[in-house]
């Protein structure tokens, strides 16, 4: 585990994006300034699973939007420019356009010249393909999710951002989804940063955890997941979760 505020000194691969928040406060007229974040600083990096966690309303959703390049007004660096990173977002609700197919909806978040490209083995990669001339209605929730992560794999990013993504769903389908997240990063090498308050799902397919304070929020500490996804059992599981617990009582529920 590194100090707190800190990472590792070695990492397995170059950094694809840096984030360093030194601070960030909102400032409206007629009330008091809220210090949404402080000393939060982090990278991303290939083929890596890395989850934020945090208790509600300490600053994740802040953080977020900063890293996506849709906040400026901070103290701080993001590098690059997110605009020229490579990212993707999907977010909780999956947002699609009940008119449209499902085909229709993830070319709708390609740019207009690559909106014919060839999406034959990404629609089977995520079990769509026989659901490609549907409509949204007619597909569950997990489903739908189904089609926005397809959406946001279409446009082939260096970085997948998912906010929450299996929250909501019954064990089956957030295990589905779960495991076509791990089967991407094995596939693209996509770096995939992913906000949840489900601690249990993180520590099955997470290559690092980075545990936040409440707000402001601050980075308490980078927790490597060194066991490989296939062997951490309910035993591993269990007992990394009572640990970190012990450790962060603030982030982590017993």
């Amino acid at each position: 585990m590194s100090a707190a505020g800190a990472e590792p000194t070695t990492v397995a691969s170059p950094a694809l994006l840096t984030v360093r928040v030194d601070r960030k406060v909102y400032r409206r007229s007629r009330t008091e300034p809220v210090e949404a974040v402080r000393g939060l600083s982090f990278s991303l990096h290939a083929a890596e699973i890395t989850c934020l966690i945090g208790p509600s309303g300490a600053g994740k959703t802040t953080t977020l939007r900063i890293l996506l390049g849709l906040d400026h007004d901070f103290e701080g660096a993001v590098s690059p420019d997110p605009a020229a990173a490579g990212i993707a977002m999907v977010f909780q609700d999956p947002r699609l356009l009940p008119w449209r197919t499902i085909e229709q909806n993830v070319r709708l978040g390609l740019p207009r010249e690559r909106r014919g490209r060839d999406l034959d083995e990404l629609f089977e990669s995520l079990g769509l393909t026989p659901w490609r001339g549907r409509f949204p209605g007619a597909l569950s929730l997990g489903m739908q999710r189904r089609v926005a992560l397809a959406r946001a794999l279409a446009l082939e990013p260096r970085i997948l951002v998912l906010d929450e993504p299996f929250v909501s769903l019954d064990d089956t389908a957030a295990a589905g989804l779960r495991a076509l997240v791990v089967d991407t990063v094995q596939r693209t090498r996509t770096s995939i940063l992913m906000v949840t308050h489900n601690v249990g799902e993180a520590l099955e397919i997470a290559d690092r955890l980075l545990l936040v304070s409440p707000r402001p929020a601050s980075l308490l500490a980078t927790v490597p997941i060194d066991r490989p996804r296939g062997q951490r059992d309910r035993r591993f599981l269990e007992s990394t979760r009572a640990d970190l617990a012990a450790r962060f009582p603030g982030v982590i529920a017993q």
